[in-house]
């Protein structure tokens, strides 16, 4: 039998994603900026609704092609704010292209992906919870991150949205421990 960290087993969408991307660390920056923009239409509902229009947000924003998305125009922004398959946020699509186009423009130091990682020393950090209660909502770190974010231009990257999407994208690993896809029960550190 397979366990799973519990918010993964509403749905086989939900397996698929807890197994095969939550977590894993990712340093392209197309990932990560796909990543941070799901994240930031999370916010206020489910992961499951945001998994269902995944593919819908993946076509109306160019597989979060950074320079594609970040060259939209008020146009594009009209026509996606009429697709019923995506979460039709005005705030949230300008964030997505102002995000795009932050990433975009990068000053350094160095990448947007190796400044990211530089926060959690180019390792995943790993937590040793054992159930779902002890993980926290947001740390002082993601609430660092959140800051640093905003200060070069960010929108929608509050400290939860900042905590989620480092678990995502495996800046930070919370599988639980007695979770299949634990590197403590994979035989490797995280």
């Amino acid at each position: 039998m397979v366990t799973r960290c519990p918010w993964a087993n509403s749905s086989a969408s939900m397996q698929a994603y807890h197994d095969q991307e939550w977590g894993r660390p990712q340093h392209d920056e197309q990932s990560l900026f796909e990543l941070l923009c799901l994240e930031t239409y999370q916010a206020g509902l489910s992961w499951q609704t945001v998994l269902n229009k995944r593919a819908a947000f993946r076509q109306d924003f160019y597989d979060f092609d950074v320079a594609r998305v970040a060259a939209m125009t008020a146009t594009d922004l009209d026509r996606c704010l009429h697709d019923p398959a995506i979460i039709r946020n005005r705030l949230k699509l300008n964030a997505t292209v102002n995000n795009a186009r932050v990433i975009r423009d990068w000053s350094g130091p160095g990448t947007f992906s190796a400044w990211l990682w530089d926060f959690v020393g180019g390792q995943p950090i790993r937590h040793h919870f054992t159930t779902s209660d002890q993980v926290p909502p947001t740390t002082d770190l993601a609430q660092h991150v959140s800051r640093e974010l905003k200060k070069r231009g960010f929108k929608f990257v509050g400290p939860t949205t900042v905590y989620s999407w480092m678990q995502a994208a495996g800046l930070i690993n919370d599988h639980l421990l007695n979770c299949d896809w634990a590197p403590e029960r994979q035989g490797k550190e995280g």
